[in-house]
């Protein structure tokens, strides 16, 4: 059966009349010019699958391929069990049942160390990553750095959960979804120094080049624990941009500034929040935000009118 394709844009066209409408003929896997019947592709793999399906059970049984590999798990996914539960056992012979069950329980013992560090620290990371909400991504990535610092033997003499939430932290500040020391050492359990100093080392062993943390990177996720709309969301990002082209965050902590940024921009839409809520929010002291509120309403000016727009207006002093 044959599927007509309208092609545009930046599509494929015949190179006999320069027509857009091509043909994909899936039965012969070759791909035609419907005006002049030129083929312009042969051979073509068909990716889509060969059944229909109707409901998740008529997937299951008809899905030949098992799930893709996963670095977060200790076996990557790709081990195989000596049957589903006792059912399978319990149909073959009785003499050859407790040999099957004791290939089942040795088959269930993990062997080498590396295994059994691997399968203790990537349920840990797993449990981080739950509590911490974080994406499928995130773990992958953070179970790869575990893994090189275990082929590394960077493990030896530091406690395996350190490097678990070092790891993870890294993995975090790669993919742009920042999580502070503070939040993965209240679900670690660990002093946050400690993290720190193993991401450190990780970091200047490894040879990872992590860039500083940018505020606007925080902002949304302490708007939305804030309940604050997309409109001081957008007037927070204002401000921090124009705070950046005076070079007001350079060296301060980020979730500092994000804080005092979102409490600034949560007065001028109305939205106020007392300074209590943000610091819990950011996981900082209310010293901390007066004196970011303080640096930045130093430089900048901002001019609040009703029922208009506010008009940010930045001067240096």
């Amino acid at each position: 059966m044959a599927l007509v394709v309208h092609s545009s844009g930046d599509t494929k066209k015949c190179p006999k009349c320069n027509s857009e409408s091509l043909m994909k003929d899936f039965t012969r896997g070759e791909l035609v010019c419907k005006k002049c019947g030129a083929v312009l592709e042969e051979n073509m793999i068909d990716f889509s699958q060969e059944w229909r399906e109707f409901d998740s059970g008529d997937a299951n049984k008809r899905r030949r391929a098992g799930a893709p590999i996963s670095l977060a798990r200790h076996d990557k996914g790709i081990s195989t069990e000596i049957g589903m539960g006792f059912s399978d056992i319990f149909k073959l012979p009785p003499k050859l049942r407790p040999k099957f069950l004791r290939l089942k329980k040795w088959q269930q013992r993990i062997s080498t160390a590396t295994e059994r560090n691997l399968k203790y620290a990537l349920a840990e990371l797993k449990r981080y990553t739950s509590q911490l909400n974080l994406p499928p991504g995130v773990e992958e990535a953070a179970a790869l750095v575990y893994r090189r610092a275990v082929a590394k033997e960077l493990v030896r003499g530091r406690s395996m959960e350190s490097v678990v939430a070092a790891s993870l932290y890294t993995a975090c500040r790669e993919h742009g979804t920042p999580r502070t020391l503070d939040e993965i050492a209240d679900v670690a359990n660990i002093p946050k120094r400690e993290i720190g100093r193993t991401f450190r080392f990780l970091a200047r062993q490894l040879g990872i080049r992590i860039l500083p943390t940018d505020p606007a990177d925080y902002i949304p996720r302490f708007a939305s624990q804030l309940n604050l709309s997309g409109i001081t969301v957008t007037k927070s990002l204002e401000i921090l941009k124009k705070a950046k082209e005076l070079e007001l965050s350079s060296g301060r902590g980020p979730t500092g500034v994000a804080a005092a940024v979102l409490y600034i921009a949560a007065q001028l839409t109305g939205e106020k929040k007392t300074q209590r809520e943000v610091a819990d929010v950011a996981g900082v002291t209310e010293v901390t935000i007066r004196n970011r509120y303080k640096e930045l309403t130093k430089q900048m000016r901002f001019k609040e009118l009703e029922e208009k727009p506010v008009i940010i207006e930045a001067t240096i002093k």
